[in-house]
């Protein structure tokens, strides 16, 4: 029965050809995503369009407060980025707008940061290398009016940020891996225990959010232990709600056939053997 070990090899290294390289970003695209993290505007519509490739155009309806897309894997290049009030026309003028150049094997999330009467568009470089084994890697943005500053820090007292002011980022660090509790204390406020799940192995942005009564956080995967990357398909126009992803379909099938390529050799009759023999195999 030496041929099902082999099959069973072959099938280990197929899985390793053909998953993603930790972390990454296909190696000829980018991927891109994009945040509505403004607590006083209203949902907005945002247009995603290439600046060299004018079909090469990406559709968000309805994107509110605290949502954030799925990455969406694009050509490398420059892309505008637009903001308009929901349900406007297309060709309406923006409410805001930038640019934003994508290269190969780059992750960047554009995201409306601040206050309505001064919103602008935020371009942040999003760090997709995996931690170390045991440990998750974790960043924050303030997106709370109630936190001009915050401090973050977890259960066990592992700091994550200080002093992080509102509509920033603070930079990714390394945790330990696992359920735990994200203190979060506004300058001058009382610290908030909630609740966070950062698994072993994968990559998160910490959202601190206002729910209305106070402050809420929403973590928000950016690479999962598997080194799989978040990706939706071009022409969503699912508000970047929608699960789901080419990726994951792709790699699916290939897993597949990988199986019955196994199947296959475990099938292929070798010399003949006694019922006991076989069964004992």
């Amino acid at each position: 029965m030496k041929r099902l070990p082999l099959a069973v090899a072959l099938l280990c290294a197929a899985l390793c050809a053909l998953a993603p390289a930790a972390g990454a970003a296909p190696g000829d695209h980018g991927v891109l995503r994009l945040a509505h993290l403004s607590p006083d505007t209203p949902a907005g519509d945002v247009y995603v369009d290439s600046v060299s490739d004018p079909s090469m155009h990406l559709t968000f309806p309805g994107v509110a407060y605290g949502m954030v897309s799925d990455y969406q894997d694009v050509p490398p290049g420059t892309y505008t980025i637009s903001m308009r009030s929901q349900g406007a026309a297309p060709d309406s003028p923006p409410i805001l707008s930038a640019t934003v150049d994508v290269a190969p094997g780059t992750a960047r999330t554009v995201a409306g940061l601040g206050y309505f009467a001064d919103l602008g568009l935020k371009v942040l470089d999003d760090d997709l290398t995996l931690p170390p084994a045991g440990q998750a890697r974790v960043r924050v943005i303030n997106a709370s009016a109630h936190a001009p500053e915050l401090d973050a820090s977890l259960a066990d007292g592992t700091p994550v940020t200080s002093g992080l002011p509102f509509a920033t980022a603070s930079d990714y660090v390394d945790v330990p891996g696992g359920p735990t509790t994200l203190t979060v204390t506004p300058a001058g406020g009382t610290p908030m225990q909630l609740p966070v799940d950062l698994a072993a192995g994968s990559v998160y942005t910490a959202l601190v959010l206002d729910d209305g009564s106070g402050l809420t956080v929403q973590t928000t995967l950016d690479a999962a232990s598997m080194g799989a990357v978040p990706v939706g398909g071009v022409e969503t126009g699912a508000g970047g709600t929608a699960g789901g992803s080419g990726r994951t379909t792709w790699l699916a099938a290939a897993l597949g056939a990988a199986a019955v390529a196994v199947l296959g050799l475990r099938a292929v009759p070798g010399r003949r053997r006694t019922p006991r023999h076989t069964a004992r195999s």
